[in-house]
């Protein structure tokens, strides 16, 4: 399965030639906060495929300037079941991210930009035919994946399609569109299944059960039930020791890329 990435397709410009985008790469995080937090935001126009309006743009922070995805919340589709400030929901997922010490998740920050407050989400660069089912095949991705799997079990992701694994082209394998998590009803729908059954190393281990205390900074962005259901997913995962299988092929998103 070869297909690009539909919610990253990197634009064009008239010519049909891809453009060539500043991108902020491998630097330090907060340095990558600071731009995207601090720096002049203009819109180049909007991404396809996308249910809910998405904007790639360019942020001018002194000479360091960079390539973003911004996603305002007036241009949310109202959802029955997620409140709305789905943004609010992107930036969770890097604050968890980040706190578990994966860094799977772009960095991520709310700006009041210039379709109102969103979130503003670093632009990976990447191979854009690749993804999920592509970047499985190859041994070397298998940390990022097992990262990106089990962070999808604790936020509660419903909605990992395939094509939301970007390798960056400087090296690690990011998670993109997290503003479907965090329900406190268990609705988990991904395509990565392929570690069901393999014990977590060490290292996940430790950081999957000190998920059980959320972060301190995910209090600002979810409602208290949301943080309490998370708190029982991590616990349950790292009593369970292991990935979880496929719950008879009901949870998966649809498209699957």
């Amino acid at each position: 399965m070869n297909a690009p990435s539909p919610h990253h397709l990197m634009p064009t410009d008239e010519d049909g030639e891809q453009l060539k985008l500043p991108v902020i790469r491998d630097a330090p995080v907060a340095d990558v906060l600071e731009v995207l937090q601090e720096g002049d935001i203009s819109i180049l126009g909007r991404m396809p495929y996308s249910s809910n309006a998405t904007f790639l743009v360019q942020i001018e922070h002194a000479t360091t300037p960079t390539a973003a995805i911004y996603k305002p919340e007036r241009g949310e589709r109202p959802l029955w079941d997620f409140p709305s400030g789905l943004y609010r929901r992107e930036i969770a997922a890097f604050e968890l991210s980040e706190a578990l010490g994966w860094h799977v998740i772009p960095p991520t920050v709310e700006r009041d930009g210039p379709l109102g407050v969103g979130s503003v989400q670093l632009f990976i660069d990447a191979d854009f035919t690749e993804h999920y089912f592509t970047l499985v095949a190859e041994d070397r991705h298998h940390g990022d994946l097992r990262r990106i799997c089990a962070f999808d079990f604790i936020a509660n992701n419903t909605d990992r399609k395939s094509g939301h694994c970007l390798a960056s082209r400087w090296g690690p394998i990011y998670g993109i569109d997290q503003g479907l998590c965090f329900a406190s009803d268990f609705k988990l729908r991904t395509v990565i299944w392929d570690f069901g059954g393999e014990p977590f190393d060490e290292e996940l281990d430790t950081a999957i059960g000190s998920a059980a205390d959320p972060p301190a900074e995910l209090t600002h962005w979810l409602r208290p039930e949301e943080l309490s259901a998370l708190a029982e997913r991590a616990e349950w995962l790292a009593d369970f020791g292991k990935f979880p299988d496929d719950d008879g092929g009901r949870r998966w998103p649809w498209p699957l890329v």
